[in-house]
């Protein structure tokens, strides 16, 4: 019997010291790395409907690009975001270009089709570092799976994330992702963005060193974010808005809004390096109400805490609130509560906020007095509430001296809403970086 004994116990006193090993090796390795976003692009407000209930496309663009040369309708409204029509691709690869903000030794894609109303199918899938227009650097192009297969079917709300692969990827550097849709994919969930991608003619050509012939349109399709395995230092900051975080009016192509002027600061500030900042605006967003984009109360979540490694969120939102105030009313107190809301959000997951006064639209269409009172009542509560974890003035760094109700002459590209780039580039200088470190005060006067 107690031989017996000894012989039961045994292979358990093995099995448990295996199972020590294996678990000590885990925590080694998660305590030296861990997955944060290195870009991501929210999905904006479009709802769909069946396929059925669509209109057929003329004769000439069923089975490839419109007659028009573009992939799909993509035309600029006043508000700086996209509008789309309801085609989509067959038999099609789209490669889509994203700007990294910090680099690792492994990445990662997440794939999503937030607002879509039929299954997706996604024949193959790649990432590559990207040397120029559609072309990749050669020996850097890497085939993903999910779960172990080359492809994967996106239904309606779904998400889905590639297997991890080797790729050493820079952070300031260029990525090409490309998709292959084999099937009719019907609507794209889409985001009108700021960077060109490249569609093919036909064909699965998510491998080729570059796409020939390739229809250009400045939209991302189901991609939204790319992940990267990266030291356990490494901390994400999220700036969350409406078509002024988007960057509407910057140059196409070539990384100018503020989250990316942001991201340069601290790429150059030693103790700030370590710091990943994604965009997460969306053209024409509201903060109580759907419009262009979901509501920043209903997408938080999404857009927010589903990405890997945040620490921070940095605000800027309500100019559509308030200017749409004329048909749909809002007040100081409707956006203040909603703000609390967020913040308390945020910090039930140990994320902090930082909060950006609204900028001047002074002679934008929708300006009126009424709205101007409201803005400057918010702006009064973000500088002096004491809600957030810090305050940055993008106000103070964009308005006319001479005429506050204004931005600045030389940051207006001619709508009186958005900003040149040098008025980017100015948001992201009055951010204070030592914010972000831990070395600050809760908010900043």
């Amino acid at each position: 019997m107690h031989t017996a004994i000894r012989l039961v116990r045994s292979p358990m006193k093995l099995g448990l010291t295996l199972l020590l090993v294996l678990t000590s090796s885990a925590f080694s390795q998660t305590g030296r790395e861990h997955w944060v976003a290195t870009w991501a692009t929210p999905e904006p407000l479009i709802r769909n409907p069946p396929r059925a209930q669509r209109p057929a496309p003329p004769p000439s663009a069923q089975n490839g690009a419109a007659p028009s040369g573009q992939a799909e309708a993509v035309r600029r409204r006043p508000n700086g975001g996209m509008s789309f029509n309801f085609r989509g691709f067959q038999n099609q690869t789209v490669r889509m270009i994203v700007h990294t903000s910090i680099g690792g030794r492994e990445v990662r894609i997440k794939l999503a089709s937030a607002f879509g109303s039929e299954p997706v199918t996604i024949g193959s899938a790649h990432v590559a570092v990207r040397s120029k227009d559609s072309a990749i650097v050669p020996d850097t192009d890497r085939a993903l799976t999910f779960s172990g297969k080359p492809g994967c079917t996106l239904r309606s709300g779904m998400v889905m994330i590639s297997d991890p692969v080797n790729l050493t990827v820079q952070g300031g550097s260029d990525l090409a992702v490309s998709l292959y849709l084999p099937g009719e994919s019907g609507p794209p969930s889409a985001h009108g963005g700021l960077h060109t991608s490249y569609v093919s003619k036909e064909g699965d050509v998510t491998g080729a060193p570059e796409i020939a012939d390739a229809v250009t349109t400045p939209s991302y399709y189901w991609l939204e974010s790319v992940d990267v395995l990266a030291p356990m230092d490494t901390s994400l900051i999220v700036a969350f808005g409406d078509s002024i975080t988007e960057g509407a009016r910057s140059t196409l192509d070539a990384n100018h809004t503020w989250p990316d002027d942001l991201r340069t600061r601290l790429a150059a500030n030693k103790s700030t390096a370590n710091f990943a900042v994604v965009n997460m605006g969306i053209g024409g967003n509201r903060v109580l109400r759907d419009g262009a984009g979901a509501s920043a109360l209903s997408r938080f979540d999404r857009d927010v805490l589903s990405l890997p490694g945040v620490k921070w969120v940095v605000m800027l939102e309500s100019i559509n609130d308030i200017g749409h105030g004329n048909t749909d009313p809002v007040t100081a107190e409707d956006l203040i509560g909603a703000f609390k809301q967020i913040i308390e959000r945020a910090h039930m997951h140990g994320i902090k906020v930082m909060g950006c006064t609204v900028t001047p639209y002074g002679g934008a269409s929708y300006s009126r007095p009424e709205g101007e009172a409201i803005r400057q009542a918010v702006n009064n509560w973000i500088r002096t509430g004491g809600a957030f974890d810090a305050v940055a003035d993008f106000e103070a760094a964009t308005r006319d001296p001479n005429n506050p109700e204004h931005e600045r002459p030389d940051f207006d590209p001619g709508d009186h809403l958005h900003f040149t780039d040098a008025g980017y580039q100015a948001m992201a200088n009055s951010i204070d970086l030592s914010a972000f470190t831990g070395k600050r005060s809760k908010s900043e006067k």
